[in-house]
């Protein structure tokens, strides 16, 4: 009975110390996971506050709720088993997808930079001067935003997905359910500081003492500028991710001359600079993976523009 009892306590402290090696790998996946998703998740950052812009201040923490639900929504009901199906049953699926998305967050990088030099109407935001009530606007700014959130959640669970694809279909689960759950939070928990931040600056330049009213005065002049800053640091991550992805993607296909450029001139630089080699070399591949795509960025932004120029000469000509 003894002898017995010894056994299972030793059975049982094996599966234990088994579980917390797996809890231990699927937290480790997951951070490394989050990390490759970097870049997309400091876009979604800069770009989600603009959707409470032009409503009232009492409604942006709520619309800010709603739109993490939704982001939630998008990643673990919807994404999340679509990603394990893919993983599964068509595991090479996964590094074209990933290029699909490489070549979007290209654009969307690119379209930025066309945008701040050529300005046009921007796409699935709501004008503030429409004639709209207040609830049927708040509506449109959370769709919009979710639609985008949605674009951006699919990268996020792609990039992780390809981290994990070797992996078994409950760790991949685990770790993509991690990634979209610490990487809603952190996103829409930024984005509500953010949002805040300019109101708690006001009520401390009102209230407070002298220091406590400069601090006050210095953050409502100085979160429009922080998001400015954001916003040109979401897109030059989302052009590096993004060539980043397309460079890697290639190579998995078999072209490998992007890549062995790159790691060239990465070790070109390391050898010659005896100052932080390591972070000017990260530096190296970072900016050349970021004009990459800038270009494939530009090349679809042609072409799209080649398409509504022909789709548009028919109706004009009526």
């Amino acid at each position: 009975m003894a002898t017995g009892l010894i056994a299972l306590l030793d059975d049982i402290a094996a599966i234990a110390k088994l579980a917390a090696t797996s809890l231990d790998d699927v937290a480790g996946q997951t951070a490394k996971a989050s990390v490759k998703a970097a870049g997309v998740v400091i876009d979604d950052t800069a770009v989600t506050p603009a959707y409470v812009i032009g409503l009232s201040p009492s409604r942006e923490l709520p619309i800010i709720g709603r739109i993490a639900l939704g982001s939630l929504r998008n990643k673990l009901l919807f994404l999340l088993p679509l990603c394990l199906l893919l993983g599964y049953f068509a595991p090479f699926l996964i590094t074209p997808l990933l290029m699909i998305g490489g070549m979007y967050l290209c654009f969307e990088g690119a379209e930025k930079i066309y945008e701040a030099f050529f300005p046009h109407a921007a796409h699935d935001m709501v004008s503030v001067d429409a004639v709209v009530d207040q609830a049927t606007l708040e509506a449109q700014k959370v769709s919009g935003a979710i639609r985008t959130d949605f674009i951006l959640s699919a990268e996020i669970m792609a990039l992780t997905l390809a981290e994990v694809s070797t992996s078994d279909v409950y760790t991949q689960a685990a770790v993509l359910a991690g990634v979209g759950i610490l990487i809603t939070v952190a996103v829409y928990g930024v984005v509500a500081v953010i949002v805040k931040a300019d109101d708690i600056g006001l009520h401390m330049a009102k209230t407070g003492r002298s220091f406590v009213r400069s601090f006050g005065e210095g953050l409502v002049k100085g979160v429009p500028v922080f998001l400015k800053v954001l916003a040109l640091v979401g897109t030059a991550a989302m052009l590096w991710v993004g060539g980043s992805i397309i460079v890697h993607g290639l190579a998995g296909l078999g072209f490998h001359l992007p890549e062995h450029i790159i790691e060239q001139a990465t070790h070109a630089v390391q050898n010659g600079t005896p100052v932080l080699p390591g972070v000017l070399g990260w530096l190296t591949a970072s900016v050349l993976q970021a004009i990459l795509g800038i270009v494939l960025g530009g090349v679809v932004i042609a072409i799209l523009s080649f398409i509504n120029s022909v789709r548009s000469k028919p109706s004009s000509a009526h």
